[in-house]
């Protein structure tokens, strides 16, 4: 497989080479990048490689892909860079240019409201480090060795045992092992998937998970808080569902749906016609895990969630591709002053 992928990069980095219009790099990028394409297929296979073997071809993987996004992008930008002037003469009569005045970005503020609206209801802010080791980021949230529920998040490895965290959840881990109950925390940051870029997916984004832990704690307080939450962040009159689903890590596990604030319920394209939304996952947490930062699950309950904050700032600002996001144009930025 070594050699597969030396020689599929040797002739994807001559294709691009020959490449003269951007509608040849665009189909280049099919080719190569797109989630059916030939590194994509490759990506597929890695679950067939033997596993002390895995970690070895997956970092070959991500350099391959690395690679070819990068001279993908150099090519494009070299055949829409402008033509040097005839002359470079400056003239110093003309008037000067006013400066760029910034703002903030819709990540930033997005995760800015959400951070202020559950202050408000008592909780603390928890930060974790983005390199996670197996433990905290799976073992630890009852994800078993050989758990199917693994193969739900496409994980970088850089070694067998460490790897760029798939969701901010680990911080509950940390959060419980150093600290004693009640805790009541919020843990905002950026997370990892190794996913083919598109419309709808990044290689990164953002999260922000919540956990609470005392004695006495419900499901019925589960659903007040995040009822409050919705109604601050999206309006008052909204209407909402909670429906049965699984994460290895709470029990029972919860989706939460609001109507659609942009078709008021009625159905349109961004709710799939439903009236529906859905805007974050939650459960009660599973004894297992307190067990694992030995809590007593006899005498302690609480409760989780966790949302992610890109699919929330696309569906308020009308953003329709994800890697807007992520391009620092300017005159998309320019439009949330």
């Amino acid at each position: 497989m070594v050699q597969h992928i030396e020689s599929l990069r040797a002739e994807a980095l001559s294709a691009i080479e020959r490449a003269h219009t951007s509608d040849e790099l665009e189909q280049i990028r099919i080719t190569y990048l797109a989630r059916k394409g030939s590194i994509g297929d490759l990506f597929d296979r890695l679950k067939t490689v033997p596993a002390p073997d895995r970690p070895v071809i997956g970092k070959l993987l991500n350099d391959l892909r690395t690679a070819v996004q990068t001279a993908l992008d150099a090519k494009l930008a070299g055949l829409s860079a402008p033509a040097a002037p005839a002359s470079a003469e400056s003239d110093p009569t003309l008037p000067g240019r006013r400066g760029w005045v910034g703002s903030e970005h819709p990540i930033t503020a997005t995760m800015a409201e959400i951070g202020r609206i559950f202050a408000g209801m008592g909780f603390q802010v928890a930060t974790g480090p983005e390199i996670e080791d197996d433990y905290h980021n799976f073992e630890a949230l009852n994800f078993a060795p050989d758990h199917p529920a693994r193969d739900m998040q496409d994980t970088f490895f850089i070694t067998e045992n460490v790897l760029l965290r798939t969701h901010t959840t680990p911080v509950q881990i940390r959060v419980m092992e150093q600290q004693k109950p009640p805790v009541r925390v919020i843990m905002p940051g950026r997370v990892y998937r190794n996913e083919a870029i598109s419309a709808r997916s990044y290689c990164l984004f953002h999260q922000v998970d919540g956990l609470y832990v005392d004695t006495g704690v419900t499901f019925s307080d589960l659903k007040s808080t995040l009822l409050a939450f919705a109604r601050q962040f999206y309006g008052s009159s909204i209407r909402y569902r909670f429906r049965a689903s699984y994460f290895p890590f709470t029990e029972p596990s919860a989706e939460m749906d609001i109507t659609c604030f942009l078709c008021s319920g009625r159905g349109c394209r961004v709710c799939k016609q439903t009236g529906w939304l859905e805007i974050l996952g939650c459960g009660m947490v599973h004894p297992n895990v307190f067990r694992a930062v030995k809590y007593d699950p006899e005498r302690l309950s609480g409760y989780a969630f966790g949302m992610g904050i890109e699919r929330i700032a696309m569906l308020r600002y009308g953003i329709d591709d994800i890697r807007i996001l992520y391009e620092n144009d300017i005159r998309f930025l320019r439009q949330f002053r």
